[in-house]
């Protein structure tokens, strides 16, 4: 069955009929949840991903695309009446959100913004702290994509619903499938059966390399059809592949951690298992870097060696042994983090988001987060094969 899976996936992105870049960003984004939940593994029943979540990931990927100054066409514009329709349907709002991004950042975004912005909608206490019209527009953008994605998902294949069936809401498919963190009952979701999805964590990295390896050629040969707008798939492949940096501030969970710090919290660096305490410098590390994950959630944030992390971690990934001699300090800060009571809550909330194994009732709660973190970071660099320090 996987062989079959992997012949479904290959044929899809090199052989199938592609008037869009739609049907490769699908593939894409499926593959990107499940590395993003790697404790969704070995259920052997059929995984459901809301439409909305799948809708993030084609914000991001499709991000650069829409550059009010160079924008870059994804399909054909045919005509109806005497109107030029969009390449994309979604392109508007997505303009339109990337313009007042672009007027909150004072300046042109990056290719990676996308995913910088998505990283902060999905935390709430970050997504707080965003203008109100940031919001709306990210809102309305995400539901015409969740729209769009219905194309794809139904001609993925030969026909139609061949390798996907119809989308439908969670509720009416529980009996016999399994969401991913955070799904509602009425949220419309694409169900991944058990073997498709256990091909995507098999081979997610191959999966990535040639859904941009299409994506660029796609981009080159549309490109082509249309007059003064030539672009070259070296350029594509620098938009589809960069990565957000740490440029925005972390104030708030800073503040939260300084003032633990002042009541008596003593922190361990995971990795020099040097003591963090009052008037000792440290950095917030990202667990699972942005370079390959960007998120800000809590449990991807823990106090560390600033000299260690700059020069040492940078965007590398533990060795299974530093993370098993790591883990008793990851837990010992998620401990610290549950005594602050904002800290605390902010960490079971985006700890719901990511883990579907872990229940904020259990008694040894921080180290049951810390064994699924360990897991996800070590599931992820086996997956995308980055180097380990």
């Amino acid at each position: 069955m996987a062989g079959n899976s992997e012949k479904v996936i290959s044929t899809i992105l090199k052989h199938d009929a592609k008037v869009t870049s739609y049907k490769i960003a699908l593939l894409r984004a499926i593959n990107d949840v499940v590395l993003t939940y790697p404790d969704m593994r070995n259920h052997n029943r059929s995984i459901a991903i809301p439409l909305r979540h799948l809708a993030s990931f084609w914000m991001a990927y499709y991000w650069p695309f829409v550059s009010a100054d160079s924008p870059i066409l994804q399909g054909q514009r045919a005509r109806l009446g005497n109107e030029l329709r969009n390449d994309m349907a979604f392109r508007p709002h997505l303009t339109r959100l990337r313009k007042a991004w672009e007027k909150l950042v004072g300046g042109q975004s990056r290719p990676s913004d996308g995913f910088f912005l998505i990283g902060e909608m999905r935390v709430r206490r970050r997504r707080a702290i965003l203008p109100e019209d940031l919001v709306v527009k990210y809102e309305a953008a995400i539901k015409v994509i969740a729209q769009t994605l219905e194309m794809p998902i139904r001609y993925a294949g030969p026909g139609e619903w061949t390798v996907f069936e119809r989308p439908v809401s969670f509720e009416s498919v529980q009996d016999r499938a399994i969401a991913i963190p955070g799904t509602s009952k009425r949220e419309k979701c694409l169900l991944v059966t058990a073997s498709l999805w256990e091909t995507f964590r098999y081979l997610s990295l191959w999966v990535e390399a040639l859904c941009i390896h299409e994506w660029c050629l796609f981009s080159e040969r549309k490109s082509e059809q249309i007059e003064g707008s030539r672009i070259g798939r070296g350029e594509v492949y620098q938009l589809l592949t960069d990565r957000p940096d740490n440029r925005r501030p972390l104030t708030w969970e800073r503040n939260q951690i300084d003032l633990l710090i002042m009541e008596g919290a003593e922190f361990v660096c995971p990795w020099t298992e040097r003591r963090i305490r009052q008037d000792v410098p440290y950095d917030l590390d990202h667990l699972v870097p942005l370079a390959i994950y960007p998120t800000n959630e809590m449990w991807n944030l823990v106090p560390s060696d600033p000299d260690f992390n700059s020069h040492k971690k940078r965007d590398r990934l533990p060795t299974s042994e530093r993370l098993k001699n790591a883990q008793p300090h990851i837990a010992m800060t998620y401990n610290w983090y549950k005594a602050g009571t904002p800290l605390g809550e902010a960490l079971r909330e985006d700890v719901l988001l990511r883990f579907s194994t872990i229940r904020v009732s259990e008694t040894n709660y921080p180290e049951a987060v810390s064994t699924a973190v360990v897991d996800l970071i070590d599931q992820v660099a086996e997956s995308r094969n980055v180097a380990r320090f």
